[in-house]
């Protein structure tokens, strides 16, 4: 029996209510990953990169054992495709959060944040270059945009801004690779794989850096605790994420994740107390430009899928 639409219209306003308080929670628990790493100090960012990879696994590993949910391994065993993209997502992932977090311990939590910045232009970028997708006006104007803020950092902050630009490829990249390799899992499966994949690494980090007396785990109980729940602090925004993209526009999940950098950035200059040039500010402010055209592109592109009039005529 259909219900009635006041009662349709009710529960999907709630769905995207709910949806939408997932994404924040999401959104908001990254944007304060740097207080959460910068606490791990002195732990280094291998060693950090490796903690996270065996308690997230190990979570995982509890998770399908309480559920008793193995059947979906023999598809992936069964597919060279489906396997051969869970390991390149896996180390492609890995690299990212090394990356981020030897970011935050250096003091350049304001870069990884302008990668994430950068990342939604990479994203459009990739998938013209890999994927052969079309863009309208205003996205072409928008990577062009960003493209002219790459320039801009590289020669007025005195380095090739490595970290963001790293940052932003290989996250772009990990949801390339979800999406052209068929990576179609449910998120605690592939959490699994992709960390079960990078286990055995995992072990042989911990190990060197324990044989090079680097280990910091066992330091003391605050500390051991921080880097056991690594695998919490992990799973817990990814599963959010995946709940709210469920229930809401893609439209809604690209305008959230805006929250995420802005948070960061916010941290790193008002909590962590690194310092900005005037320069840097200039190159973060034509980067907003770029995510300001993208998201009026994306808002009328919204608006046209449902009919209604665009924005600015002169842009339909």
């Amino acid at each position: 029996m259909t219900p009635p639409p006041a009662v349709a219209r009710s529960s999907e306003a709630d769905r995207v209510r709910r949806g939408t308080a997932y994404g924040l929670l999401a959104y908001g628990i990254w944007g304060i990953f740097p207080i959460y790493f910068h606490a791990l100090k002195p732990a280094g960012a291998w060693e950090i990169l490796a903690h996270r990879i065996v308690w997230t696994m190990l979570l995982c590993l509890a998770i399908l054992a309480v559920r008793r949910d193995w059947a979906w391994m023999r598809t992936v065993a069964r597919s060279r495709r489906l396997s051969l993209g869970l390991i390149a997502a896996a180390l492609v992932i890995a690299a990212n959060w090394v990356i981020y977090v030897f970011a935050v311990l250096s003091g350049h939590t304001y870069e990884a944040a302008l990668g994430y910045f950068l990342n939604p232009l990479v994203t459009v970028a990739l998938g013209v270059v890999i994927l052969g997708e079309g863009l309208r006006p205003l996205q072409w104007l928008a990577v062009a945009v960003g493209a002219i803020a790459a320039i801009y950092l590289a020669l007025e902050g005195g380095h090739f801004p490595w970290i963001a630009i790293s940052l932003a490829l290989s996250f772009g990249t990990y949801g390339l690779l979800k999406k052209r390799l068929g990576v179609a899992l449910d998120p605690w499966h592939s959490l699994f794989a992709e960390t079960a994949v990078l286990t055995p690494v995992a072990a042989l980090i911990l190990i060197l850096v324990a044989g090079a007396g680097d280990a910091t785990y066992g330091a003391s109980p605050g500390h051991t605790t921080l880097l056991t729940l690594a695998g919490i602090i992990t799973a817990v925004p990814l599963l959010l994420f995946a709940a709210a993209a469920r229930r809401v526009p893609l439209v809604t999940i690209g305008l959230i994740q805006f929250m995420t950098p802005v948070m960061q950035l916010l941290v790193g200059v008002i909590v962590l107390h690194e310092h900005v040039s005037g320069r840097l500010w200039v190159g973060f402010g034509i980067v907003w430009i770029a995510l300001l055209l993208l998201t009026i592109d994306s808002l009328q592109a919204a608006r046209r899928a449902r009919g209604i009039p665009p924005l600015d005529p002169a842009a339909a």
